[in-house]
């Protein structure tokens, strides 16, 4: 795979906060119900959801302010360098990511603030976003 390869993306319509709870913290898992797209990850030290920011969550640390890229897929586990060409992108744009990948495709998360120069960014590379 080489920086040359065009991807095409998707803005997720939803403004996404990511929540650090303590491990253990147990909570009501019928509220993700709502979300179209949310994200789970369990470590020794922490449980972190990714979600929409109007699902409130009864404690911890909360990052808010996030947009969603959805890159269209699925793709096949045997490309090589998928997401190094597209972060390459936004770091030389100066923009902090953070990244979930799915079984089908990627999800890049970008400050709100960012969002534009993200969607500029990509299309300057040759890539396609458009809105959900």
């Amino acid at each position: 795979m080489t920086r040359e390869e065009r991807y095409a993306f998707t803005w997720l319509p939803d403004r996404y906060c990511i929540t650090r709870l303590p491990r253990g913290q147990r909570f009501d898992a019928a509220v993700l119900d709502t979300a179209a797209w949310y994200s789970l990850t369990r470590t020794d030290e922490e449980l972190s959801v990714i979600a929409p920011s109007d699902i409130d969550f009864p404690s911890g640390q909360r990052q808010e302010g996030w947009r969603c890229l959805k890159m269209l897929g699925p793709l096949d586990f045997s490309l090589i360098g998928v997401m190094a060409s597209v972060t390459t992108t936004l770091a030389e744009a100066g923009i902090s990511v953070l990244t979930v990948s799915t079984y089908d495709t990627d999800y890049i998360l970008v400050r709100d603030h960012q969002s534009e120069s993200a969607r500029q960014a990509l299309l300057g590379a040759g890539h396609e976003v458009t809105r959900a």
